[in-house]
């Protein structure tokens, strides 16, 4: 194979094309593809949100703090990014991470159950995901036994479903 025409994995094919070529118009989305009956299912994931939070039963994991790692995936309704590519047409898992903090660091809760059901209410009512699954892990839960970690996990139909 000649060498001009090898690519390296750091370089664009996109750069090759026109600025034109690359810029869709929105007047060329089919209303089809928007109210179509063939919609795809969408999971928006996100995992190990690190935060320092102070969860716990005892005063001491309460006053000190601890910290907690949250995984959650919302099933998202309606998503018409798939087709428009427009961030305001899906969940934005940046405004969900600071909604997550927001939940986790207001307040104290005794529990994970507690805690992983707030998140999911508060992502349910926000954003409108029709599914949610919340897991809260401690990677160094204080406990007198070696562990590697201890989470809480939760499922919850938004009203949607």
């Amino acid at each position: 194979m000649p060498e001009d025409d090898e690519r390296r994995f750091d370089e664009d094919p996109a750069e090759e094309r026109d600025d034109d070529e690359l810029e869709e118009d929105d007047d060329d989305l089919d209303e089809d593809d928007l109210d179509g009956d063939d919609r795809d299912e969408i999971t928006v994931e996100i995992r190990g949100l690190s935060l320092y939070t102070h969860h716990g039963v005892t005063p001491a994991e309460r006053e000190i703090g601890q910290r907690l790692i949250v995984d959650l995936r919302m099933a998202v309704a309606d998503c018409d990014a798939t087709v428009t590519d427009r961030v305001e047409d899906t969940i934005d898992y940046g405004e969900v991470c600071q909604l997550v903090a927001l939940v986790a660091q207001q307040r104290s809760y005794k529990t994970l159950e507690r805690l992983c059901a707030a998140v999911a209410d508060r992502v349910v009512s926000d954003y409108g995901a029709e599914e949610v699954w919340v897991k809260c892990t401690k990677p160094e839960p204080p406990i007198p036994l070696s562990v590697e970690e201890v989470s809480v996990e939760l499922w919850r139909a938004g009203d949607n479903s």
